[in-house]
Order: C-alpha cells, then sequence, then structure tokens
C-alpha cells in the first residue's frame, strides 16, 4: 500500500505540475516594453504581469549619463478593466563634477477598454495616471508628470502589430503647471525561432524648455514561453534637446498561476 501510496502521490504531482505549466503557457502576456506606447489590449483576466528593466542614457539635457532601473506591474480583474503600477526604483545619475543614487516616481493608473478589437476593428482604450510618490532621481528629457490620461489604439495589419498612443500630461516645476502633450506610433512584426522585431517613432513636448524631445526606438524580442517575452534595444533622439542615446534590456514575465 505504502507503494501504490508514494506512486499516487507522484503521478498526482506531475499532474499538476503539468497543467499548471500547460496554464502557464496557454495564457500570453501582453508587453508593454521596450516601446513607449502601451498597447490598447488588456493582459489576461486574473492574472499579475511583471514588466521589467534597465535602462542607460548618454547626453541627456540636463545630466551627462544615467543608469536605471525600472518595474510596470499589471493586474486585470476584468476583460475591460486593467491596473497598473509603475516605478524606477533606482537611478544612478552623472551629473558632472558629482553624482547622485535616488528613486524615482511612483504612479498608480488604471486603463479601460472601450471598444473591444475584432478582425476588422482596433482596439480602444483610455487610461488615467497619477503620481503617488515623487521621487528625488534627475528627469531625462521627457520630464516626470503629476498626472496622465492617454488614449491608445492597437491593432493588426498584414501580420503587422500596431500600437499608438495620444498623451496628455500635467507637469510641475517651481509650483508652474504645464500641460504636456505626446504622441508615439510603434509597429512590430513577428519572425522565426519565436523572435520578433519592433521599431517605434515618439514625440513629446517640453513645456518648461520650449522645446520638443522625440527619438526613433528600436528592439528585438525573443519569447521563450507564450508568457515570457525578453527584449533589448536602443533609442536615438532626433532633437537637440532629447536624450542623444539610451541602451535598454529587459523582460516581461505573466505569473504562471491565475489569482482569480
Amino acid at each position: 500500500m505504502s507503494g501504490w501510496g508514494d506512486y499516487l502521490r507522484n503521478t498526482i504531482t506531475v499532474t499538476l505540475f503539468s497543467y499548471l505549466a500547460i496554464s502557464a503557457w496557454a495564457q500570453e502576456a501582453n508587453p508593454g516594453r521596450p516601446t513607449v506606447s502601451t498597447p490598447a489590449t488588456l493582459t489576461p483576466v486574473g492574472y499579475l504581469q511583471f514588466e521589467t528593466g534597465g535602462l542607460g542614457a548618454e547626453h541627456s539635457p540636463d545630466l551627462p549619463n544615467q543608469i536605471s532601473f525600472n518595474e510596470v506591474i499589471k493586474f486585470s480583474p476584468t476583460k475591460r478593466l486593467e491596473l497598473l503600477l509603475q516605478t524606477q526604483p533606482f537611478a544612478y545619475s552623472d551629473l558632472g563634477p558629482s553624482n547622485s543614487k535616488d528613486p524615482g516616481d511612483v504612479s498608480a493608473g488604471l486603463q479601460a477598454v472601450l471598444l473591444p478589437g475584432t478582425e476588422t476593428r482596433p482596439t480602444i482604450s483610455v487610461s488615467y495616471f497619477r503620481r503617488v510618490w515623487a521621487g528625488t532621481a534627475p528627469d531625462l528629457d521627457i520630464g516626470s508628470n503629476r498626472q496622465s490620461a492617454i488614449f491608445l489604439v492597437s491593432t493588426d495589419v498584414v501580420g503587422f502589430h500596431i500600437d499608438t498612443n495620444a498623451m496628455f500630461n500635467e507637469q510641475i516645476q517651481d509650483a508652474r503647471h504645464r500641460a504636456q502633450f505626446g504622441q508615439t506610433l510603434s509597429i512590430a512584426h513577428g519572425l522565426p525561432y519565436k523572435l520578433g522585431l519592433g521599431g517605434e517613432l515618439w514625440h513629446f513636448t517640453q513645456p518648461f524648455q520650449n522645446g520638443h524631445a522625440a527619438g526613433f526606438l528600436f528592439g528585438p524580442t525573443y519569447t521563450p514561453h507564450p508568457n515570457l517575452v525578453l527584449d533589448v534595444g536602443f533609442n536615438r533622439g532626433l532633437t537637440s534637446t532629447s536624450t542623444r542615446w539610451e541602451f535598454f534590456m529587459g523582460f516581461t514575465y505573466l505569473l504562471p498561476k491565475k489569482l482569480l
């Protein structure tokens, strides 16, 4: 009986782990990185998604170099609503004669689907973010926002995935409030061997500098499992007040266990 009991327990354990693995791979991650654009589509309902990465910036208008780490956590309790948390836990900034090690802002938000997508129409969503904690890390060319509203559209056309955003931000400096406007267009295409390739054009006004920040982002991805996406790439600034170069590396991971 003892041998049969051990066999039964082992069989149940293997079956459960196999089921969890299949369930995990059946649910696909929906990464918002490495692009500036956020997809209008949401993450799978009931699953936590983590978007983790590092960024190296060179020749920004206000500082020579910066290395930072960022984290975005997403959770969709329903098919139409997603909760989000954005953080920058650490940034090392080279300020020329000195340097600093500081955390960045923490923002919380939500995203709602207005029109679910089909084969013939795009997904249309809106989102809102509010800064809940102000960090002390120096900002790059786009700056930091007290609150943001975003209009998002995502669709697929002849094998290409397209995300485009229109952003409306509130920035504060020396007790002055200014509106910032941004636009992004991201296009990605799947390749053989679980690879993908994406490019993006983005633009933001710089209300306190009376300028414009713009850039071209390029990044390949690798998806070893549907719930894990690895990325690496760079961004090239296109204006004199944009960060000249940004290099990034990270991953998106959808937890295999459903919370709801």
